[in-house]
């Protein structure tokens, strides 16, 4: 009986050591990887910071793919690759992403971040990613004297390159759309003139702006008065149209 148990002692160290020996085997060639994500909200054009909702870690999809070989592997969260994380020795790429850009709308921002790292065996990498706002974001703005020449008030609409629209009369919150281009239509009601008549419904001439990734546009509607009224629309405090209202403004109008 002693004999029987020593030989079964024998057969399980042997075992063990051919287990280690396995998990030994089966990391050679590999090095740990960790991954760290952060949103980032400044925009890139004016360096402001956006208000926004902000995604936590956990909110973000991972993709690591090879660089000069091929591999490729998407992950839920950074967590799940966290979890098991050893890459065999080569270049790579993480990307990830929170969000969907494709989801236009009212403080519905989406960030995406990538970057390479090398894997070298036996050695640990942490590999830290910066997110940044995928989208273009857009704010329309209406002044004072522009409301007060549009006394009856007016209707502004926003429709994105996808065909989505959005009514922009009176914004508040940041519109975060795909980076392509839109365009901005509406109407407006003038004041009434001295005898006392309503005023005239006017067609705005409608703006195309072509857009960028992680770029804050402002788009300004003003009224100028010196001795004429002028219309004067403004892309990020840079003037882009300036039209007559008496003269050209007229021809679309008609009586409310």
């Amino acid at each position: 009986m002693k004999k029987f148990f020593t030989i079964v002692s024998l057969l399980a160290l042997t075992l063990s050591a051919c287990s280690k020996e396995a998990a030994k085997s089966e990391q050679e060639g590999k090095g740990q990887v960790t991954i760290s994500c952060v949103a980032e909200t400044t925009v890139a054009d004016t360096r402001a910071n956006i208000s926004c909702t902000t995604p936590a870690a956990e909110d973000f999809a991972l993709e690591i793919e090879g660089v000069g070989h091929t591999y490729s592997e998407e992950y839920a969260s950074i967590a799940e690759f966290n979890a098991d994380n050893y890459l065999h020795w080569g270049n790579y790429k993480a990307t990830v992403v929170a969000g969907d850009i494709a989801e236009e709308g009212f403080n519905k921002p989406a960030f995406v971040g990538s970057e390479e790292f090398v894997v070298e065996a036996r050695k640990d990498v942490n590999v830290e990613i910066t997110a940044t706002i995928a989208n273009a974001i857009v704010k329309v703005e209406t002044t004072e004297n522009f409301e007060r020449y549009f006394e009856g008030g007016y209707t502004l609409t926003l429709t994105t390159a996808a065909g989505n629209e959005f009514p922009i009369t009176a914004q508040s919150d940041l519109l975060f759309i795909a980076p392509a281009d839109f365009t901005i239509a509406g109407t407006a009601i003038k004041q009434h003139n001295q005898s006392g008549a309503e005023g005239a419904v006017i067609t705005l001439p409608e703006q195309k702006v072509n857009v960028a990734a992680q770029t804050f546009y402002t788009i300004k509607f003003d009224v100028a008065d010196a001795g004429r009224a002028t219309l004067k629309i403004k892309l990020n405090e840079t003037l882009v149209e300036s039209i007559d209202i008496e003269q050209e403004l007229n021809d679309n109008a008609e009586n409310a």
